[in-house]
């Protein structure tokens, strides 16, 4: 026999296999998330895997070129596996739902492709979970898919984790008013979003801009926690973009009270999404156990417009191993539907253990119908049904009476 090669029996880097327990328990919480998005009244659809590489360029504000895995079809085309759902979202919307008037609510369960090793920890491979709601700018609809996302997190058995919510547009309104180009806005808004204080005070002070302006952003980086943080924010500033902005939020934060979610919610005026295709609120969900965020979303309400159909819209996804992730470390247990039963036959016994797998079946249970293998005892089987979490094990006689179960 020749030699079996070892890396015929891994992975590339960045991709894993899920399977026995796991696999069940990542099912089980794609199941509950996707059922909270139907009782919300969302509709799922799929999109390619992949997409033609310009429905990410730069202009659209997803993710970096280099961040992409590309690859050409017959004809030369460049094509990308998916980076990020909004885009492929925003260009099915525009191609089926042009003349559509009413809003269009949307959900999905996909797989995104990231070509970024130098992210530690982060998988190549993610599912992702998330839902759109298109043709709608107001502040009902930025609530409602904050609490829809809230919902769903605790829906799948997360009881504690924060989401934090902030305003691109607050940041842009001040950067409008400050004059700033646009290599400079991006700098600044890369520093901020990384906490670099040193960064952004060289920066600042580099710009010939008022020392009102100048230290508010310094400050941008600390301007998080709770609702006060925003009617401070607001006395800082007379600037209409940015006030406006504010009261965008504040006025979500009503909202929310209504559903009876305000407590899961915090505030970061310093928080800016490296999407920038995001016109508004953005909002990160975070919980321990998980070094990264669980939810990305936000308002993106010129991107569509790119695609020839301008409506407004907005959205989140929930990240499925890094929820899975946290699920497992803070000890909460995944109910799953496990195999019931295991039966065990020799082939005088066929036709009744084939009748008695259907009936276990018809009643809603699982059952495994196995044939006993020369060589193989009861307890082989035995260890194979605990392994793998079964129930209990019917071992068939010869003449089709059940000679024994064990649980």
């Amino acid at each position: 026999m020749l030699p079996m090669k070892t890396n015929l029996l891994l992975t590339p880097e960045g991709v894993r296999d899920i399977y026995h327990g796991e696999c069940a328990r990542k099912h089980a919480v794609e199941d509950k998330i996707r059922r909270m998005f139907h009782l919300y009244g969302y509709e799922e659809i799929e999109t390619p895997v992949f997409e033609f590489f310009d429905i990410f360029n730069k202009e659209r504000g997803s993710v970096p070129s280099e961040e992409m895995f590309k690859f050409f079809d017959r004809d030369n085309h460049t094509l990308v596996l998916r980076p990020d759902m909004t885009p492929p979202i925003a260009r099915y919307v525009s191609r089926y739902f042009s003349e559509e008037i009413k809003a269009l609510r949307l959900c999905y369960l996909e797989r995104t492709f990231l070509n970024a090793h130098h992210y530690q920890g982060r998988l190549t491979q993610s599912t992702q979970t998330g839902a759109e709601l298109i043709g709608d700018d107001s502040a009902d609809a930025d609530a409602e898919m904050v609490a829809m996302m809230i919902e769903s997190l605790l829906g799948a058995g997360l009881g504690e984790f924060q989401v934090e919510l902030g305003q691109v547009d607050f940041f842009r309104g001040l950067c409008e008013e400050a004059g700033m180009g646009e290599d400079a806005v991006e700098s600044l808004r890369d520093l901020i979003e990384n906490k670099n204080y040193f960064g952004i005070e060289e920066l600042v002070s580099s710009l010939y801009i008022p020392d009102r302006l100048r230290g508010l952003f310094l400050r941008l980086p600390e301007m998080f926690g709770d609702l006060d943080q925003v009617a401070e924010a607001k006395a800082l500033t007379d600037n209409p973009r940015a006030q406006a902005a504010l009261h965008r939020l504040e006025k979500i934060h009503k909202i929310l009270a209504l559903y009876g979610l305000t407590d899961y919610v915090s505030y970061d005026l310093g928080m800016l999404s490296k999407y920038r295709y995001y016109t508004g609120v953005i909002f990160k969900a975070y919980t321990h156990g998980t070094g990264d965020y669980l939810v990305n979303g936000g308002r993106y309400d010129k991107l569509l417009v790119q695609f020839g159909n301008d409506k407004p819209a907005v959205g989140f996804a929930i990240v499925i191993d890094r929820l899975l992730t946290a699920l497992e470390r803070q000890g909460i247990d995944v109910p799953v539907e496990l195999v019931d039963t295991l039966v065990l036959y020799d082939p005088p016994a066929r036709a009744r253990a084939i009748e008695i797998a259907r009936n276990i079946r018809k009643g809603g249970a699982a059952a495994v119908l196995t044939r006993r293998k020369d060589g193989q005892t009861k307890e082989d089987y035995l260890a194979f049904a605990l392994a793998h979490g079964i129930g209990k094990v019917m071992v068939l006689g010869e003449n089709g009476d059940i000679a024994e179960i064990r649980a």
